[in-house]
């Protein structure tokens, strides 16, 4: 099976903290299988360490007022392309991101309250009838 993994899932140093969300379980679940790493943000353009950001009214903002919605949505594309091209049957994404969360995503407060939402990477793979689960469902 052909996976995409959120890349800081793996170990990679691509959070905007400039950190990773090592997760043992995803190393054990993906073992036998191809594995793609991904990470929308750093795709769009973005640098690490970079200002957290969250969707605020429809709009991805940084936590100091800037825009980063245009490098949101153009990292989902080049994500969404990378894994159509290489036929990938499964996307394990990182929870509570505002390009990965599948099911909960921080409210745009900067306060770390979760609301039911989707971040623009896991919403785009949903409407392309892409199979995801976040990585707490492991």
């Amino acid at each position: 099976m052909k996976i995409a993994v959120s890349a800081c899932l793996l170990g990679e140093n691509c959070k905007y903290n400039g950190g990773n969300n090592f997760s043992q379980k995803v190393i054990d679940f993906v073992k036998g299988h191809q594995v793609v790493p991904v990470c929308p943000e750093v795709l769009g353009g973005l640098p690490i360490p970079r200002e957290p950001a969250e969707i605020v009214k429809g709009i991805v903002m940084q936590k100091n007022g800037n825009s980063v919605d245009a490098e949101f949505r153009k990292g989902a594309q080049i994500a969404l392309k990378k894994i159509l091209d290489r036929k990938i049957e499964l996307v394990i994404l990182q929870s509570r991101s505002p390009s990965c969360g599948v099911n909960m995503i921080y409210d745009g407060s900067f306060s770390g309250k979760l609301i039911s939402g989707q971040g623009i990477f896991a919403k785009l793979l949903k409407e392309n009838n892409i199979n995801v689960i976040d990585v707490g469902k492991l």
